[in-house]
Formats: C-alpha cells, structure tokens, sequence
C-alpha cells in the first residue's frame, strides 16, 4: 500500500515561488509516475505535473508550464513541485497522486493512490 504525505503548501504573495513536496512510502517505485493535482473551490481537479519514477520522463498542464517543475529524489523516494512566478489562479488544494501505469496520464482516474492534499494561496 503506498502512502502519500504532501507538505510545502502555504500563503504567497503573486511572484512569489513555493516549493511543494511528496513523500512516498510503502512501494516499489521504480515503475509507478507520479502526479500533481489541484483543485480550487468549485472547480474540477486539474493535472498540473507528472513525472515517470524510472527515468525521469515529464509532463506539465498548459497553465503551468515555464512556471512549474517537477522532479524527483530517489534516495528520500519523494517528488517535488518548484513553483514559480505564481499567480492568484493558481490558488488551489495540491495533491499528490501515484499510479502505477508506467506512462504519465493526466486523468485523475488513472491514479491508484492520493495524499491528503496541502493547500496554496496566492494573494494579489
């Protein structure tokens, strides 16, 4: 059973960078991916990051892409979110999610296992 833990979330001022981690525990990694979510109130959960555990392969949402990175540190198993240059849109709950579908998806349904999710506010 894989246990997700994010932390990192926070208050920030628009501009302002945050970085967003995910600790991964009980599974074998080398050939799950790994996501980030987000959804804001009323709105959908969206697919922001992904990233293949064996090889480091990525992918981004169109809304976050030049702004965000993803990446991964095999040694603590855990995946980080760098988010820059952040904008009040980007105000949402994060979740961290693993699938074990050894290609990137952006479709919530595909993953298998959630966190608990961290939230970020981006103030104007």
């Amino acid at each position: 059973q894989v246990q997700l833990v994010e932390s990192g979330g926070g208050l920030v001022q628009a501009g302002g960078s945050l970085r967003l981690s995910c600790a991964a525990s009980g599974g074998t990694f080398s050939r799950v991916s790994l996501g980030w979510f987000r959804q804001a109130p009323g709105k959908e959960r969206d697919f922001v990051a992904g990233i293949m555990w064996r090889g480091g392969r990525t992918d981004y949402g169109d809304s976050v892409k030049g702004r965000f990175t993803i990446s991964r540190e095999n040694a603590k198993n855990t995946v980080y979110l760098q988010m820059s240059s952040l904008r009040p849109e980007d105000t949402a709950v994060y979740y961290c999610a693993a699938t074990q579908k050894a290609v990137i998806t952006r479709y919530d349904y595909d993953y298998d296992y959630w966190g608990q999710g961290t939230q970020v506010t981006v103030s104007s």
